[in-house]
């Protein structure tokens, strides 16, 4: 935790916030700020009731470019840290305070859809609108962004962006960095930058990726416009399969995509995994699912490419109608984080998670190790109820592995964290390091994945460092996320 810097007081902050931003636009009611403390909807300690960061100043929600600018300039100029968020569902510790009398940015009464344009195929939307409004805004005119993560019924875009989001039609799609065509953000200082929305440009680097994925470390965003692509259900086909080894229904995905076809669900868990969402037909096999989408003719070539590549291949096959009720089902809103904590508070069990990237070479050796030393090293091996791992984004060179593990709690609610989820964290993110791989895919760096970023980026930091020292030399954008706290920026 680290001591605010600030030249105001807390009610002096306060007070020239007011004047910025309407008064109900300031918030200042304790439990709210509390809340606002933590990032994780399901972080154990908080369910309990236990807030043992620094509480935020206030939470501040405006409802222009012209208000955030106001915000961020009065920010630097006082050096006040501030967290920007908008629909709170970030999972790394990203949106935690650790800096005293923080303002809380908040985006989500920015909530307009600006533009849909279905002939240069773009929608234009404001940081705070919810995807799920979005899409299905789109659905009406027979659109849709292709972006479907499980949070979509209450994520909204500006964090998406934020934190390199990735939907679960990723592989036909792309992530969320391919659907951005330009946007709007805001600086440290109130500088307010636009860039442009064209098809594609060789006018120096792509400065897109200087704002997406900046996990608000270094501005915030306020307008994204992104692609969008004609929504043909109708056409969709749902394919299921059942296979003996885990990472040969890995490979059957590369044998698919290396050879170009794309579907856009294209996902293979682990038998542990799969108990979990496929109780009813798993029958203790490793289980494929895959989705055929788009144009007839392409789905129609794309599920040719699925039997051709399961001929070949001992499997069991599973009813197409059972994969699209589990899909159905797939995403999370409020019910499922209330639902989820009531598991907590009921029965001290909880559930994570830990997604890295890999080469095609190297997703048995990764996955073999973090099983091996999860069970062997884990100081709490007997309170696991469920380790697992599934394929969920794949690409030319490589996939994902999203690492989930359960267990039962045995100790201080406040102790939760360190005593399981840091060291089980570690070991999955030290093991995707070793083997060259990515130590997150897209859930973001947070604060709960910074001592391994240098690790991460090698010689690269350089680069990454100076862009905080460029664009937030006074280092009061959302300390400690993305840079190790022992790294700011100090004026």
């Amino acid at each position: 935790m680290v001591a605010s810097r600030s030249t105001l007081s807390r009610d002096a902050l306060v007070e020239r916030l007011t004047q910025i931003l309407a008064a109900g636009d300031v918030i200042t009611d304790e439990q709210a700020l509390r809340e606002a403390s933590v990032d994780r909807f399901r972080k154990y300690s908080a369910v309990h009731g236990i807030y043992d960061g620094p509480i935020p100043a206030a939470i501040v929600r405006p409802r222009s470019t012209a208000q955030v600018a106001a915000v961020l300039e009065l920010a630097q100029e006082h050096l006040v840290n501030v967290v920007p968020r908008t629909g709170g569902t970030a999972t790394e510790g990203g949106l935690e305070t650790v800096v005293d009398d923080t303002i809380v940015l908040d985006g989500s009464a920015m909530d307009a859809v600006l533009e849909i344009n279905d002939v240069d195929m773009m929608v234009t939307a404001q940081c705070g609108v919810p995807l799920q409004v979005l899409e299905d805004r789109l659905r009406e005119q027979g659109l849709t962004t292709g972006h479907s993560p499980q949070s979509k019924p209450i994520a909204q875009l500006g964090g998406l962006v934020a934190t390199r989001s990735i939907g679960q039609f990723s592989t036909l799609y792309g992530g969320i960095e391919d659907m951005v065509v330009g946007l709007e953000a805001v600086f440290p200082g109130g500088v307010v930058t636009r860039i442009k929305n064209v098809p594609r440009r060789a006018a120096g680097p792509d400065i897109r990726h200087v704002v997406i994925g900046n996990e608000g470390a270094l501005c915030f965003i306020t307008e994204v416009t992104l692609k969008v692509f004609r929504h043909q259900p109708e056409n969709n086909r749902f394919f299921g399969f059942l296979v003996d080894d885990f990472a040969d229904g890995v490979d059957a995905l590369r044998e698919l995509v290396t050879a170009g076809y794309r579907p856009s669900v294209c996902r293979a868990y682990s038998v542990e995994d799969a108990r979990q969402h496929f109780a009813h037909f798993a029958h203790d096999k490793n289980v494929v699912v895959l989705v055929a989408e788009g144009p007839r003719p392409l789905a129609d070539a794309t599920a040719e490419a699925i039997e051709a590549t399961f001929a070949h291949r001992p499997h069991e096959r599973v009813e197409a109608r059972l994969v699209e009720e589990w899909f159905d089902g797939l995403n999370w809103g409020q019910d499922k984080i209330d639902a989820e904590k009531r598991t907590m508070l009921e029965e001290a069990h909880l559930g994570y998670t830990t997604e890295v990237s890999v080469d095609w070479s190297r997703v048995r050796e990764l996955f073999d190790r973090v099983m091996h030393r999860v069970r062997t090293e884990f100081p709490h091996a007997e309170d696991l109820t469920m380790l697992g791992a599934h394929s969920s984004h794949s690409y030319q060179t490589g996939t994902n592995l999203y690492f989930v593990y359960d267990y039962r709690i045995n100790c201080a609610p406040r102790d939760e964290i360190d005593e399981y989820h840091v060291p089980l964290n570690a070991i999955i993110v030290e093991e995707a390091l070793r083997v060259g791989g990515s130590m997150v895919h897209h859930h973001g760096v947070g604060k709960y994945r910074t001592p391994w970023v240098r690790e991460e980026h090698g010689s690269a930091w350089y680069l990454l460092e100076g862009l905080k020292r460029a664009f937030d030399p006074a280092g009061v954008m959302n300390a400690g996320t993305l840079y190790p706290l022992t790294d700011e920026v100090r004026v």
